[in-house]
């Protein structure tokens, strides 16, 4: 589908309430759906990704109820998942496959995982090399390094595996495995990435501990219901942060924004560019916290992004190097092959839509370099179905002088369905 925007003239005014956290609503089913009782969900994500992890575990068996993002999953645990009649579509998302190949690694059924065409190009070995380590049986295309997956359930040991790459989706998957494994597992990773799995399996009652850059959990564990509410996603709200900084005249207010630590890397580089940002009303400090924050229209410098930094704001590298076209000096992104292996190869694609834009950035071995501010223009550009890739676009419309054809827009569902609506809200204030 393709759409044409404008140039904002006005700003962007008001206080909105971006959608819930897609990585605690895709862990919510999953625990809930591997727990003993009944989970309530509160502000679940109501984007493809998210409604395809329920649709996975209801193939499974899992009773689960939905009255808007308002969610019930009653839970009675993998001993209980019954064989899918059809297979498991993951449809776009990366973090359904790969959590459910450890969960359903150490079970007695088996199942086949597919999902669209950019799933059926992402690299799945890195999941599935530790888990057959474990004696997960896991076949597929290329030894089972991309879709269409077939797992077998089996008897699973714990291992300690040491990751190449810092990656929640990697980490996770062997935790949840190894919490039907015999003995313990753990997993060490060069720095700390996002730690939702550990969160809230501490908040289900189950054990784990961390030491540096290792987690552990016991296997045989048993975990039990809570109710959640899961705060907006900060990669969401990050769209609006930067929209907010580069739209002059602007000031938006985005409430009970997810500030999760190991996720809030863009709040720091934001504050090192010297970003007008204000954090406040933090909760929630002992599961997941969530706060307000307030952002306004800045003159900004550019910084450099890499090291432990990038696993804590790896979603939203394609935003920020729309900020750096507008930030005065280089900013550097370093560190980031891992967007490589995103919906699309996020640094070359971002890299194509935003020149044609008319910035001034540069391709790296493992990121990008960045010079403004420059002034951007109006330009036919395509989200290459990457939701990111989408709302990116979006936003840079915001300021390119004269006409912006956008095609793929429908993309942006996967995470965000009323992006543009609130748009309109932030426009018409």
């Amino acid at each position: 589908m393709q759409q044409i925007f404008q140039c904002v003239s006005n700003g962007l005014k008001g206080t909105l309430q971006v959608p819930g956290d897609k990585s605690i609503s895709h862990r919510s089913i999953m625990f809930g759906a591997i727990s003993t009782g009944v989970t309530e969900i509160e502000n679940f994500l109501l984007g493809e990704d998210c409604l395809c992890t329920i649709s996975c575990f209801q193939k499974l068996g899992v009773q689960i109820e939905q009255n808007g993002t308002k969610v019930k999953v009653l839970g009675t645990g993998t001993k209980n998942f019954t064989y899918p009649a059809e297979v498991l579509d993951v449809g776009n998302s990366g973090t359904t496959i790969r959590l459910m190949l450890g969960i359903l690694a150490g079970t007695t059924i088996s199942a086949e995982l597919i999902g669209d065409a950019s799933i059926e190009k992402r690299p799945m070995k890195r999941v599935v090399e530790p888990l057959r380590l474990m004696g997960a049986q896991i076949t597929g295309r290329e030894d089972g390094n991309f879709t269409p997956l077939q797992v077998k359930g089996a008897m699973l040991k714990g291992i300690h595996y040491s990751s190449q790459i810092a990656s929640a989706q990697v980490k996770s998957a062997i935790l949840l495995a190894g919490l039907h494994a015999e003995g313990e597992t753990s997993v060490t990773e060069p720095y700390i990435s996002r730690d939702h799995t550990e969160r809230m399996l501490s908040y289900f009652g189950g054990y784990i501990e961390r030491k540096g850059t290792t987690v552990t959990v016991k296997g045989r564990q048993k975990l039990f219901a809570r109710k959640i509410f899961v705060p907006s996603d900060i990669s969401s709200a990050a769209f609006w942060m930067v929209a907010g900084l580069i739209v002059p005249n602007s000031h938006i207010v985005l409430s009970n924004v997810g500030l999760n630590p190991t996720r809030d890397g863009i709040i720091e580089v934001l504050k090192n560019m010297q970003a007008d940002i204000q954090i406040s009303d933090l909760q929630n400090k002992d599961f997941e916290p969530f706060g307000t924050v307030e952002v306004s229209f800045s003159l900004l410098q550019a910084t450099e992004i890499g090291g432990a930094l990038i696993p804590r704001l790896i979603d939203e590298i394609p935003i920020l190097a729309l900020l750096a076209t507008q930030a005065n000096g280089k900013t550097v992104i370093k560190d980031a092959k891992e967007l490589k292996v995103k919906e699309t190869n996020r640094i070359d694609t971002v890299v194509k839509e935003l020149k044609k834009f008319g910035a001034h950035i540069e391709a790296t071995e493992d990121g990008m370099c960045i010079i403004g501010p420059t002034p951007l223009h109006g330009a036919h550009v395509q989200s290459h179905g990457d939701h990111r890739i989408g709302m990116m676009l979006i936003v840079a419309s915001m300021i390119a002088k004269g006409e912006t054809v956008i095609d793929g827009i429908e993309a942006i569902s996967v995470s965000y369905p009323d992006f543009l609506t609130d748009y309109e809200k932030l426009k018409s204030q």
